[in-house]
């Protein structure tokens, strides 16, 4: 079935279906996940600044419909790149927005028709066609409800970010525990080191400044995890 399709399609029925992302969240940084937010933040402007330039262009102003248009591309660019990703973002990367997309909410389906509405509006307005009217007013009809669907769908990419804070936040601080508990072994086997040294006399003096080296590295490995600690802290 999957080999009936086209490149997009295959992608969008495995994601739909539920097959398994090829990212999950723990691999995205914190800086895409901002990215990922102000681009579908951007949409909700982007979907307002269509829909107003297709009605100001029926009261002449005659660069409205350009601007439609242009704001029609860089919507439609977005919307590809959250669902399908490219070489900066993932796509759809975990369940809960595979559920708001491809889901009960529908919202790539929904989206994807006002696109195709949009396109229909503006050639029929650029060409005067009868129909020009019955469209705008269908466009002005879905102004708030796609504002309120792309809104949800920035509310999903906002909440994964902030599980995945959480997640990173105590990732790190096991990591630094477990750095701290490597520094307290390793001061231990130091001060073990500089008592066996002590008692070998002459024939010891040198194991003593290795033994002596390491406290200093330990001490200095406590040093940057306080540092590290206090920079996560703020």
């Amino acid at each position: 079935m999957l080999a009936d399709l086209k490149p997009n399609q295959a992608v969008k029925h495995q994601v739909a279906q539920g097959h398994h992302f090829k990212t999950n969240s723990s691999e995205v940084s914190t800086e895409t996940f901002g990215a990922l937010i102000n681009l579908a933040g951007r949409q909700r402007m982007l979907s307002q600044r269509i829909v107003l330039n297709a009605v100001l262009s029926t009261m002449g102003h005659e660069s409205a419909l350009e601007t439609a248009r242009e704001a029609l591309a860089l919507f439609r660019v977005s919307h590809a790149a959250l669902v399908h990703g490219n070489s900066e973002l993932p796509g759809v990367f975990f369940e809960e927005l595979r559920l708001v997309y491809f889901g009960e909410i529908e919202a790539d389906r929904k989206i994807t028709e006002f696109i195709s509405l949009v396109e229909k509006t503006i050639s029929a307005c650029e060409s005067k066609f009868r129909t020009a009217p019955d469209l705008l007013s269908e466009l002005g009809q879905q102004a708030t409800p796609i504002v309120a669907l792309l809104n949800r769908v920035t509310v999903v990419y906002e909440e994964e970010s902030k599980k995945h804070a959480k997640v990173q936040r105590k990732q790190h601080h096991e990591l630094m525990s477990s750095i701290q508990n490597i520094a307290k072994q390793a001061r231990i086997v130091s001060v073990n080191a500089q008592i066996v040294a002590a008692r070998a006399g002459e024939v010891g003096r040198e194991f003593a400044v290795v033994a002596g080296e390491l406290t200093n590295i330990t001490a200095k490995i406590d040093e940057l995890v306080r540092v590290a600690v206090g920079n996560a802290s703020v």
